[in-house]
């Protein structure tokens, strides 16, 4: 079965899809591949973070066909937003991202991510226009005791953190909405999204490894990095994107009810690598005498092995990953080059969807 996003774009022109946290990282990109395909985008989200952003610097406010710039706790205007935009799609972004700062913000990381996605939900019920509703969680909703296994769709949920509860806890309430008032003739379709730790480029973030990584080396300043054995899946934010849509549309088709439930968007089984291996090889690719250097405090507690099976959404869905590890950090370094050259960022960044899309790379 052939990938639906990478071959045509015949699935998207014309739509309507409501993307929330469209100003985010992942937002960003995905708002500015569904133009390219041809949708209408209506987005909804706080505004950009501190400058730089994704949004500003790959200018994708051009890109939208609304632009809301509201909180998800504000139920009376998501809703009301959500109606004006009448879309036949809905992909929920819109998130607290980092299991750093959830320690710091454990309150508002649940609000955010747990009530947050009840809200969308509940703004979605009764909306006729929607057919396909996908609510994006992460890898880390899993129960997980370092093992190494990879984990399938129906392994239990867990999460030590604040921030990987928070998204388990958004599962079963997708699951819940979906048993509960999307079910039957007519209903939107609800599935939820899993997918590994993505990079690219316009990620800005603060305590993460490849944004850490290019913010040292741009500075000509080593990189300390906390987990150097941490392993995780890596892969391009595109990827994921696209399972996305993917699964959207699988949605879309007269059967698609039975795929309402819950994927995973990971990367290739040989792309599993360590923090250490991975910064690394961004060093080597950066050049200009970059540095990898250890950080022996203590910090709090994140999963020392995590690991995906998509094998599901490769069997039916037709997804799978298009570039590996070494092609994604290619593609990021060199957004990255580009920005700090002075490039036209939009111009760059669309230049990299149209060649995943078109299944070569950036």
């Amino acid at each position: 079965m052939e990938n639906l996003v990478n071959i045509n774009a015949t699935n998207w022109r014309g739509r309507d899809v409501f993307v929330t946290g469209h100003t985010g990282f992942k937002g960003g990109w995905l708002s500015l591949m569904l133009h390219l395909l041809g949708a209408r985008v209506h987005g909804y989200a706080l505004n950009p973070g501190p400058v730089p952003s994704m949004f500003d610097v790959a200018g994708v406010a051009r890109a939208l066909a609304s632009d809301v710039r509201a909180d998800i706790a504000d139920f009376t205007r998501l809703r009301e937003s959500m109606r004006a935009a009448t879309p036949e799609v809905l992909i929920h972004l819109a998130a607290q991202p980092l299991v750093r700062q959830s320690y710091d913000e454990p309150v508002g990381t649940f609000a955010t991510n747990v009530m947050g996605t009840v809200n969308v939900l509940e703004a979605a019920r009764g909306l006729s226009s929607l057919r396909a509703i996908v609510i994006v969680t992460t890898d880390k909703v899993y129960a997980n005791h370092n093992t190494g296994e990879r984990f399938v769709e129906d392994a239990p949920l867990g999460g030590d953190d604040p921030y990987s509860a928070s998204k388990a806890a958004a599962e079963l309430v997708a699951a819940s909405y979906r048993h509960s008032f999307f079910h039957g003739a007519g209903c939107a379709r609800v599935a939820s999204a899993r997918a590994g730790n993505v990079i690219g480029g316009g990620d800005w973030a603060e305590d993460r490894l490849v944004p850490d990584c290019l913010r040292a080396f741009a500075a000509l300043q080593p990189v300390c990095l906390r987990y150097p054995t941490a392993s995780r899946p890596w892969q391009h934010v595109l990827e994921p994107l696209a399972g996305y849509l993917t699964l959207a549309a699988h949605l879309l088709l007269p059967d698609g009810g039975r795929l309402a439930r819950s994927w995973n968007f990971g990367p290739r089984l040989d792309d599993q690598a360590t923090v250490g291996d991975v910064a690394q090889r961004i060093a080597r690719l950066w050049g200009d005498s970059a540095r990898v250097l250890l950080d022996d405090a203590t910090h709090p507690h994140e999963a020392g092995l995590l690991a995906l099976d998509s094998s599901m959404a490769t069997n039916l869905l037709g997804w799978w990953p298009r570039w590996s590890l070494d092609e994604a950090l290619v593609a990021t370094v060199a957004w990255q080059r580009a920005y700090e050259g002075g490039q036209d960022m939009a111009a760059f960044t669309l230049r990299q969807i149209e060649a995943y899309l078109a299944g070569g790379v950036a």
